[in-house]
């Protein structure tokens, strides 16, 4: 069995994230950009599976800017077997990256696609979904758990009232969330092995697809600083404050 696994490059969690002066996006210059953390729960998953022997074949991919080779080249080195970078400059929002991955898909044919739910930077929640919509497949959001059986594909989902679970027909589109595993690390062994594993380089032109957008980000700007808290002696002052300053009773 073949498993796609979609991978995004984002600023690390790590690190403080600072608006430009002139408020047009994320400042990124010497920011550290690392991958998704539900993209990394991604990768274990499809290498667990391998382990397993439920998986033949595990094909990593990403859109983004030649500097994503990097992420790759990390999931490479956790146990993909081979990448795909479909290199673009443009700011592509979540329609994009589906219409380009449901390309991908189109040309890999793999029996199941693994991707984080949702990317840290933009936290959209949407590309799982609309490439599940694009290419028709069964799919299994916030998986908790996932089980191959045949050919079909059991995925244990985290919703508002608890668990449930959904059989899905393969092909099939996974979505993971937090609680599914926990990603290893990669060995150094392993970091070289990756610099000689098979790396793709495509154009959205020559997947033949239109990442043209019909949206448009005006401005961006950073939370508004919290005021500091004060002090009450009684509970009638912290009354008085909450009906006449805070307006919330």
């Amino acid at each position: 069995m073949k498993v796609l696994v979609a991978v995004k490059r984002v600023v690390d969690y790590n690190v403080k994230v600072r608006v430009k002066a002139d408020n047009s996006g994320v400042d990124l210059a010497n920011v550290k950009m690392s991958m998704n953390p539900f993209c990394e729960i991604a990768v274990e998953e499809a290498v667990r599976l391998k382990e397993k022997g439920v998986a033949s074949e595990i094909v990593v991919v990403t859109i983004g800017p030649a500097t994503a080779q990097e992420q790759l080249r990390t999931a490479l080195a956790l146990g993909a077997d081979r990448a795909i970078l479909v290199e673009s400059a443009d700011e592509l929002n979540s329609l994009a990256v589906a219409k380009l991955l449901k390309a991908v898909v189109d040309k890999e044919q793999p029996q199941l696609v693994i991707m984080g739910k949702q990317a840290i930077d933009s936290d959209n929640n949407q590309t799982g979904q609309m490439l599940g919509a694009l290419t028709g497949f069964g799919q299994g959001t916030f998986a908790s758990k996932v089980e191959v059986a045949g050919d079909k594909v059991n995925v244990t989902r985290e919703i508002d009232g608890g668990l449930q679970t959904v059989a899905l027909n393969l092909p099939a589109i996974v979505t993971t969330d937090l609680r599914l595993n926990e990603p290893r690390y990669a060995s150094l062994p392993n970091i070289m092995k990756a610099k000689k594993k098979p790396l793709e380089t495509v154009t959205p032109d020559a997947l033949g697809v239109s990442t043209a957008s019909t949206v448009k980000t005006l401005k961006v700007e950073a939370p508004a600083t919290r005021s500091a808290g004060i002090k009450v002696k009684s509970v009638a002052e912290l009354v008085e404050k909450l009906k006449n300053e805070a307006k919330v009773i």
